[in-house]
């Protein structure tokens, strides 16, 4: 536990009001950045993406639901990979019971990878999921939406992720996706966000940063090295 200064409770009060008087400014900050993310002009997705899913094939269109708004977690899941991504898999316990609540809000949300369904279907068993999980094993989604990187992207240094060039070790990477339909039944691309912009979504790094400690990953090759499967930690 990294040292802190003890003080009387009146000290303690004015130093927290004052840090609440920045965190006031945070949050209109972070509404009226909201606000600019949600006016971003649109592109129209003119490609027919077909995901296998346990109802059979289904369209992008069909992903929403009969809802006008869809979020996308794009979920590293490769193939031939024997396991998905732990850091994904920790983003999903995180979303997984939410989903009900966005849908109240006109918002569906799937998990799309490029795993076999029936890859999709095991994991999801095993963890205890809910959500609906899509296999884009078979389409160009995850090349188009910069989630998935072929062989000679990787060899050539040719990549691009987060919207830019990128050195990116993996096959596959998360990231989220928004995306809206029209009472036409035009659909649009409005949104998305890789990287830490997917911070915002995990509700447990929020608690952590609320602790003394933080999210306590300091010393580690890499930050998230501490992070295990649900069902791997054992007792503590």
């Amino acid at each position: 536990m990294p040292e802190h200064a003890v003080v009387s409770r009146d000290e303690w009060l004015n130093a927290r009001i004052a840090l609440l008087e920045k965190e006031k400014a945070f949050t209109k900050q972070r509404d009226a950045l909201s606000q600019e993310r949600q006016s971003l002009p649109w592109v129209e997705v003119n490609k027919d993406y077909i995901f296998e899913t346990v109802a059979g094939p289904k369209s992008l269109g069909d992903l929403f639901a009969g809802r006008s708004q869809l979020v996308v977690y794009h979920f590293m899941y490769g193939p031939d990979w024997e396991v998905p991504c732990k850091s994904c898999s920790f983003w999903a316990d995180n979303f997984d019971r939410n989903i009900v609540h966005l849908a109240a809000r006109d918002v569906s949300m799937v998990a799309i990878a490029r795993a076999p369904l029936e890859k999709l279907e095991a994991f999801k068993k095993r963890m205890g999921w809910s959500f609906d999980w899509v296999s884009s094993q078979d389409s160009d989604f995850n090349y188009d939406f910069e989630v998935s990187f072929t062989d000679e992207e990787r060899q050539n240094g040719e990549l691009r992720y987060n919207y830019r060039a990128s050195q990116f070790p993996a096959s596959d990477a998360p990231g989220i996706s928004v995306f809206a339909r029209g009472e036409d039944g035009r659909i649009f691309h409005t949104y998305s966000t890789f990287g830490r912009g997917l911070d915002m979504m995990n509700a447990a790094y929020h608690y952590l940063d609320l602790v003394p400690k933080g999210r306590d990953e300091t010393g580690f090759d890499n930050p998230m090295s501490w992070l295990r499967l649900r069902d791997e930690y054992g007792s503590n």
